[in-house]
């Protein structure tokens, strides 16, 4: 689009559809020449060209009938290339404010007109504070988090082979003896699950005489 607003002003010419046919041959020359158009560019100068083929096919050939959506697409060519000049000379314009390096900026529409307060009837101080606290209320309210400890949690297939590395020391040990080694509650409940899971894969025989008695534990195939 920049491309073609250059030629039609270069030619100094209204944006119009026989404008844009008589750019053409300067624009396809363009893109036949210049080998420093991006790969990822090409598909949209490619659009433009096909575009501006058919405006010029129906410039050197009147009886030619296009179909609506032919017709919508030459007159959209014609419409995005005037809304692009609008925003280049929009951007042409901040680019100079820009430039001047100013923190603050005049509206010209109220150039001339003096500054002035105009409260509402019977408006007073109570009214004034009443409102600034509304808009105080309105300002989100950044609240610290509360810190919380994260603490490693002792897996059930690390106990398993925390229980099959100690049988590998030790044929035969005792569950309390697990438990002593435990640094919580909930580590001695993983490592009970650990040994009923070991007993369920029949990777270990565990023996207990009476009910709360001391339960054995030896590696399954051990006499």
């Amino acid at each position: 689009m920049d491309l073609l607003l250059e030629l039609i002003e270069k030619e100094e010419l209204k944006i119009a559809e026989l404008s844009l046919a008589k750019v053409a041959d300067q624009y396809l020359e363009y893109i036949k020449n210049n080998e420093n158009i991006h790969l990822g560019n090409l598909a949209d100068f490619l659009s433009v060209a096909a575009k501006l083929i058919l405006i010029k096919s129906r410039l050197l050939l009147p009886v030619l009938k296009f179909t609506d959506e032919e017709e919508g697409e030459i007159r959209d060519l014609a419409k995005q290339l005037e809304e692009y000049r609008k925003f280049k000379e929009a951007a042409q314009k901040l680019g100079r404010i820009a430039s001047l390096g100013r923190i603050a900026y005049s509206r010209e529409g109220y150039a001339g007109v003096a500054s002035f307060f105009y409260p509402p009837e019977n408006f007073n101080v109570f009214d004034l504070k009443k409102h600034f606290q509304a808009v105080l209320q309105e300002i989100p309210i950044i609240e610290k988090l509360g810190e919380e400890y994260v603490r490693e949690v002792m897996t059930l297939e690390q106990k398993i082979n925390d229980l099959q590395g100690m049988l590998r020391k030790k044929v035969e040990t005792c569950f309390s003896e697990v438990a002593s080694c435990a640094k919580d509650k909930i580590e001695i409940i993983v490592s009970f699950l650990a040994m009923l899971e070991m007993v369920k894969q029949k990777i270990i025989n565990v023996e207990q005489e009476e009910l709360f008695k001391e339960i054995k534990m030896k590696v399954n195939g051990t006499s």
